[in-house]
């Protein structure tokens, strides 16, 4: 994958995604933008931090993310976004003018979840403005 300047790491729960945005980083001597995505519609009576306990979590693991790519020597910057988790990271890669997605998803998954998904990673394949490379997980 030649002339990648700009990656875009959608990160999930898989760090093998991660893994994959650094060493093609490191071969490509390009910048990391690494994107996590809380998609959250809490309205919950009683509770008044929830967004600020999310985030909090979501912060922490943004911070040790770029420690780890930082350790590796990879140039990285990290978002925080909120919001529809396809149209948040398409969002980012057009903001950040990224040349490639890196994302994940499971090799297996079971027939409700092929029925029923999301389809996150198809979502995002058909209407990014760049490639999107898939790791399977």
């Amino acid at each position: 994958m030649r002339g990648c300047r700009k990656i875009l790491v959608a990160m999930n729960s898989y760090k093998e995604v991660l893994t994959e945005g650094i060493k093609l980083a490191q071969d490509e001597k390009s910048w990391i933008t690494v994107v996590k995505v809380i998609q959250c519609d809490f309205n919950l009576t009683g509770v008044k931090n929830m967004h600020d306990m999310l985030n909090d979590g979501a912060t922490t693991a943004l911070a040790e993310i770029t420690a780890s790519a930082e350790a590796e020597g990879v140039l990285v910057k990290a978002k925080l976004e909120q919001g529809d988790v396809p149209e948040r990271i398409i969002a980012a890669a057009r903001e950040e003018k990224c040349d490639l997605i890196i994302m994940g998803s499971k090799k297996k998954k079971g027939i409700l979840s092929r029925i029923f998904g999301d389809h996150v990673v198809e979502k995002v394949i058909h209407r990014a403005p760049c490639p999107v490379f898939v790791v399977g997980i």
